[in-house]
């Protein structure tokens, strides 16, 4: 990276006026900016000079955490600030979600070991693409098929002086106007006719996204899971990660081995089912943020490990 943008970086999140509308200042105490952007919830934020770079609505956004604040960067200046805002869920009443969740000693170590894990409010279609490309891949893989995809088929974004090239990810009209082929050679294997018909049923308006916030969570679930390669999981991460569905529990292999030690006996073979019931009664309606503790907390102990 040039000194160009890093003398933006420095100048936009100093104290200088005339940058006013490039950079905004949120109290945020209970936030952790790290866990909650390598959490794998969304997959294109990358660490940098202490904070985190990523594209939000088709903006170059530059996070970093000082002190008891965010501090926020972007590259076209910005009078109404209320779409970060919304996609880091800061007006979340944290202590009320932490006050919500179960009080048993799993889930407290979880809570301390993650203290300040967000959930995002991501764009639907972009969050749901994503998951469809996650499934049987690890986070790092998943990122370089979604970068793959942002090159070859997104529209450029607006970035520092210096900074190098960044693309959106592409729309649902985008990448249904292309062909398997051309998505194949994003290195996502069999994933590619599933995320190229979704886009063309998206593109089409079947079903539409933005009204699915509108329904209940199994209806939308439902609406959901029509669609190809979408299951259970993909739908509840979709439900979660972008349409503010705060029950929603996304159930994987990290959360199936996080139920069965702390829920279960361990020699007990636990279906998929009874721990889908097991969620349902158990973590009430901030499911997804217990579901977000236990999945860092125990992809934190295996690094450990």
């Amino acid at each position: 990276m040039s000194g160009g943008a890093c003398n933006f970086l420095s100048a936009v999140i100093s104290n200088n006026a005339s940058a006013a509308r490039l950079r905004r200042r949120w109290k945020a105490a209970d936030y952790n900016l790290e866990s909650t952007m390598g959490s794998g919830q969304a997959f294109r934020w990358k660490p940098h000079d202490g904070g985190w770079v990523g594209i939000v609505e088709e903006r170059w956004v530059f996070l970093k955490r000082k002190g008891g604040f965010i501090d926020a960067a972007v590259a076209v200046p910005c009078q109404n600030w209320r779409w970060l805002e919304d996609y880091l869920q800061l007006n979340v009443d944290y202590a009320q979600v932490i006050r919500g969740l179960p009080q048993d000693e799993s889930m407290r170590r979880a809570v301390e070991c993650c203290h300040g894990l967000r959930l995002l409010r991501q764009d639907p279609w972009e969050c749901l693409a994503s998951f469809i490309l996650s499934s049987t891949k690890q986070i790092v893989q998943i990122q370089q098929v979604i970068e793959l995809l942002c090159q070859r088929f997104g529209a450029p974004v607006a970035v520092p002086a210096g900074w190098p090239v960044v693309n959106a990810f592409p729309t649902a009209g985008r990448l249904a106007a292309v062909s398997e082929a051309e998505l194949r050679g994003c290195k996502m294997g069999f994933r590619a006719p599933y995320l190229l018909e979704a886009a063309r049923r998206i593109a089409s308006g079947r079903p539409d996204l933005g009204g699915l916030p509108h329904l209940s969570m199994v209806e939308a679930r439902k609406c959901l899971m029509e669609l190809p390669g979408v299951g259970r999981k993909i739908a509840d991460c979709a439900l979660l990660f972008s349409l503010g569905f705060a029950q929603a529990f996304p159930v994987d292999v990290w959360i199936q081995k996080a139920l069965q030690e702390c829920y279960f006996s361990r020699d007990q073979k636990i279906s998929l089912p009874r721990m889908h019931a097991l969620v349902e009664t158990r973590f009430g309606p901030w499911a997804g943020y217990a579901q977000q503790f236990l999945f860092h907390y125990f992809r934190v102990i295996q690094r450990k490990r």
